[in-house]
């Protein structure tokens, strides 16, 4: 249904002279020319979310900081970001002018967790991938690889949701950049990717996504590690939770506490693997037994 009546609404859009309205996380984005295959189609009910960028070489302020109405975000690379709530506006003041790629992410991942929060939605830190009709959000500590288990779902026929930041509305997951940003080595062992240069603070090599749902279902969580042998079992108890909280997006206080309750009763599988990447494959079935 929901892919239909998205079809119906980009159909009309098209009759009628109008641009198709392209978005992710949640929010219909305007203001980035030439990023639209990075983006998806956005629901008529995903809030406007206007980008511009400012060239400019002023230091930027001294803290970041977010209230009820705007934020002032510091990203790693350089620059600030400015948002304004009421005008649905984020401003990315930057040394210099990045490509509409980089723009789509990674600056605009930190605007969607700020934009998201003040729309009570969760978001996590964490990649997502479909199987069996539903969204399943994949849960890792830096360096346990998930932007490459990604790909490798993906070389499978897998679809992917989003590679870096999942955001929640209530238990519906909405889609991210259709693209997955891979370090050099991984790239070439998985032999997938463009090469970007640096984005950010590192080089990337940027594999395409195809088309996907802007909205699915969420079905579960996967938590991702490393191991002697692939191993997938369970996560029960207090551990969800710890999961869960660990991997939130942002330290803001949780719109709605007791969200986190609910998202962590639903399935949850730790996934381990050893650092093989001869078992890619066999590693991307396992886990698709285990959660269809």
């Amino acid at each position: 249904m929901i892919e239909s009546d998205h079809s119906n609404v980009q159909a009309m859009n098209a009759r009628n002279g109008h641009a198709p309205r392209r978005g992710a996380y949640g929010f219909w984005i305007v203001g980035v020319p030439g990023a639209d295959a990075l983006l998806v189609d956005a629901p008529v009910g995903w809030p406007r979310l206007e980008v511009d960028v400012v060239v400019t070489s002023k230091p930027p302020p001294a803290r970041e900081r977010v209230d009820e109405s705007t934020a002032v975000l510091l990203p790693r690379s350089g620059g600030w970001v400015s948002i304004d709530r009421t005008a649905g506006r984020a401003t990315l003041s930057l040394p210099a002018r990045p490509a509409p790629g980089a723009i789509v992410h990674p600056h605009l991942a930190s605007v969607a967790v700020v934009s998201a929060h003040w729309l009570g939605r969760e978001t996590f830190h964490a990649g997502g991938f479909v199987a069996g009709g539903k969204a399943w959000g994949l849960l890792g500590e830096k360096e346990a690889g998930k932007s490459s288990f990604l790909a490798s779902l993906s070389r499978e026929g897998i679809p992917i949701l989003c590679d870096d930041v999942l955001v929640l509305d209530d238990l519906t997951a909405l889609a991210g950049p259709r693209s997955i940003d891979l370090r050099p080595d991984a790239a070439t062992r998985i032999g997938a990717g463009e090469p970007m240069g640096v984005i950010g603070t590192r080089e990337r090599w940027r594999l395409a996504l195809e088309p996907i749902s802007a909205e699915l279902p969420l079905g579960g969580w996967v938590t991702l590690g490393w191991g002697d042998e692939t191993a997938v079992r369970p996560l029960r108890g207090s551990d969800r939770l710890v999961a869960l909280g660990g991997h939130r997006a942002t330290s803001l206080y949780p719109p709605r506490p007791e969200r986190l309750i609910v998202l962590r009763s639903l399935p949850m599988i730790e996934l381990q693997r050893p650092r093989r990447w001869d078992l890619a494959d066999e590693v991307a079935q396992r886990l698709l037994a285990a959660v269809g």
